[in-house]
């Protein structure tokens, strides 16, 4: 079979030309990435807008719903200084912080014993701690109340911070048992030969190798502790121990009035710490996700 010659390459460049031009780009590109960012980013803009809209035109029907005529930071100085918002927003911190934490520390020994000791049954223990993570919460916080009750946890953070971890870690373990399955066993058993003990070999080998699984695994249940909602709302019950989801909801909610402005003040502040940790961490975030899914 002969090699394609120059004139062949051309050819075949200019179709591909064809392909990339700027007509069928519109169409294949720059229209349906524009969608996506628009319906992605337009909840965002609306908080955003929302946030710095007075009262007067957010109550209005003539005025233009899509732009602000007068900002406004009322409804940020009722939410700092008319409520406990730093209060809600420093527990929502500690009890993420702690959990997230705790729970990747646990996670680490469990994915690592899993995916690189290949004990018998390691397969079918791996697989039940992922189905572990589909028990929905609405099914777990009535045993976890009991539990909490007994303790004399009730309305502390330590409620929040000890029972996360009943659906961090295993969220956790499954992701970093993926990506710790991409490490080649060559460099373990190399080391084992050496006389490396497996807790050397899992601090010195294994975990500067699974940085950016562990950082997506710490973003990822950083996320869902800070958005957690059902554990909160039925753990806690006095104002100053609350996080920001249950706060806003339900301290800015009076019956059937809603304070739009500062919901969405709220909203807007409390969504800007993760927004912060996904950007700063974005890279290891990438690559993190691409290790754990490898087969």
């Amino acid at each position: 079979m002969s090699k394609p010659t120059k004139k062949d390459k051309q050819q075949e460049t200019q179709g591909m030309d064809f392909l990339q031009s700027m007509p069928r780009r519109w169409i294949t590109t720059y229209i349906p990435l524009g969608i996506f960012v628009f319906v992605l980013l337009f909840p965002f803009y609306w908080m955003v807008i929302t946030a710095f809209k007075p009262d007067n035109e957010l109550l209005s029907q003539t005025g233009n719903p899509f732009w602000v005529v007068a900002p406004t930071l009322a409804h940020f100085k009722k939410l700092l200084f008319d409520t406990q918002y730093p209060a809600w927003l420093w527990n929502t911190v500690i009890v993420s912080v702690v959990s997230t934490v705790a729970s990747l520390a646990a996670s680490v020994f469990a994915a690592y014993a899993i995916e690189r000791l290949r004990f018998q049954g390691s397969k079918q223990f791996g697989l039940g701690i992922f189905l572990a993570y589909l028990i929905p919460p609405s099914i777990l916080f009535i045993p976890l109340a009991a539990i909490v009750f007994k303790l004399g946890l009730f309305d502390t953070r330590w409620a929040l911070i000890l029972t996360y971890p009943t659906f961090l870690i295993p969220f956790c373990t499954w992701l970093l048992m993926g990506y710790f399955r991409s490490i080649p066993y060559e460099l373990e058993e190399c080391a084992l030969i050496d006389g490396a003990t497996r807790w050397e070999i899992l601090i010195k080998i294994i975990l500067p190798l699974a940085v950016p699984g562990l950082i997506s695994a710490g973003i990822f249940a950083f996320t869902l502790s800070w958005n957690e909602f059902i554990y909160a709302l039925t753990f806690i019950s006095s104002s100053e121990v609350k996080t920001v989801p249950v706060g806003i909801v339900t301290e800015l909610v009076d019956g059937d009035v809603y304070h739009w402005g500062a919901l969405m003040a709220g909203a807007l502040l409390g969504s800007l710490p993760v927004a912060v940790v996904y950007s700063f961490f974005v890279e290891y975030y990438v690559s993190g996700m691409t290790g754990a899914v490898k087969e």
